[in-house]
């Protein structure tokens, strides 16, 4: 029986055919697929709180839609199918909707914080931080967790915390932690600077300014000034967008301070952008705006698609109220969060009323 012919040593063998994922799917399509499902959900539950609040406006929508997707997380009714998509909602979606708000606004109104104004914002930001960083250790909360708890609450929130994070060379568990408190408390302050400014019968721009200076993340203030007016709310983005400024010198400041006094070094991990980048496209588009590049049969639709991003992005927000995750990090930390938050709505509010 003759034998089957050996290939030739010297003849390349014939490379496989790759073969393509199951499906056709590419890495890019599966990860689009694993978006969409919390992305629909999202944008579907925000339009209908804010048609909800149309049509009977007894909550704002934008906190109705945050109320809503924290409600959810703590019934157990998200399936997990949902988290990527939320997950990226939360942070592509509301910095999308926080450079269209830029449309919106022109740059004679980012000038328009007069210099006890500014005054009363730099004096909240350098106390907030101080305080924090001071007692933290004192509460028995490690140095590193007090210093991004310090920045996420002094500045804005989760992309301070995420700026910081790698000069402090903290671990993924403070960081997580410190954005866990940055959404706790920033949500609760969407609620109570709404109620308070109207209970201490506060002008429209007063309550802007100090949900402006005194709220934790960008988004979290356009729902609070925006449960106010829209007068409210122009203003409070720009005390706010004043606050983010200052992040890139406290952040350079602390890595040059830490240097100095032997830190330990940064890690190998990437650094995060000093200013973050939906700050200078919401920058750019205040420019654009004031340019008069936009037509104005534009600007008009620009409004309501805003609005639903940032309502899509509030259920997200929301949903990452993870209770289990805080009660895990204990009261110290809690507690640290809370005495800021309630440094920086007193400091602010206290300042504004003084200067009158």
């Amino acid at each position: 029986m003759p034998r089957p012919a050996l290939p030739d040593p010297a003849t390349p063998a014939t490379p496989a055919m790759p073969v393509a994922p199951a499906g056709g799917d590419t890495p890019r399509g599966a990860a689009v697929r694993a978006v969409l499902p919390g992305l629909v959900t999202a944008l579907v539950v925000a339009g209908a709180c804010l048609a909800l609040t149309a049509w009977v406006p007894v909550l704002p929508g934008l906190l109705l839609a945050l109320l809503l997707g924290a409600g959810a997380r703590a019934a157990g009714l998200l399936p997990a199918a949902l988290d990527p998509g939320l997950a990226w909602t939360g942070r592509r979606v509301l910095r999308t909707g926080v450079v269209l708000l830029g449309l919106q606004l022109a740059v004679g109104d980012l000038l328009d914080l007069g210099a006890r104004e500014v005054a009363v914002l730099l004096v909240t930001v350098a106390v907030t931080f101080a305080v924090t960083r001071w007692l933290g250790p004192r509460l028995g909360v490690g140095r590193t967790l007090s210093l991004l708890v310090a920045t996420g609450f002094s500045i804005c929130g989760a992309a301070a915390v995420a700026a910081m994070s790698p000069v402090a060379d903290a671990d993924e568990e403070d960081v997580a932690t410190a954005v866990a408190l940055v959404t706790l408390y920033g949500s609760l302050a969407i609620v109570a600077v709404p109620v308070l400014a109207g209970a201490l019968g506060l002008s429209d721009r007063t309550a802007g300014l100090w949900a402006g200076m005194a709220v934790h993340e960008v988004a979290q203030v356009v729902a609070a000034a925006g449960a106010v007016s829209a007068a409210a709310l122009s203003v409070a983005v720009v005390a706010k967008l004043a606050r983010v400024v200052l992040l890139a010198p406290l952040v350079a400041g602390v890595g040059v301070a830490r240097r100095r006094a032997g830190g330990p070094s940064t890690t190998g991990r990437r650094r995060a952008p000093l200013v973050p980048l939906f700050v200078v496209g919401f920058l750019a588009a205040v420019l654009v705006r004031s340019a008069g590049l936009v037509p104005d049969v534009v600007l008009p639709a620009v409004k309501p698609v805003t609005t639903l991003l940032l309502g899509a992005a509030m259920v997200a927000l929301g949903s990452q109220i993870r209770v289990d995750r805080l009660i895990r990090t204990g009261a110290r930390p809690l507690a640290l969060g809370g005495v800021a938050t309630v440094v920086a709505l007193g400091v602010s509010l206290a300042g504004l009323l003084l200067i009158g």
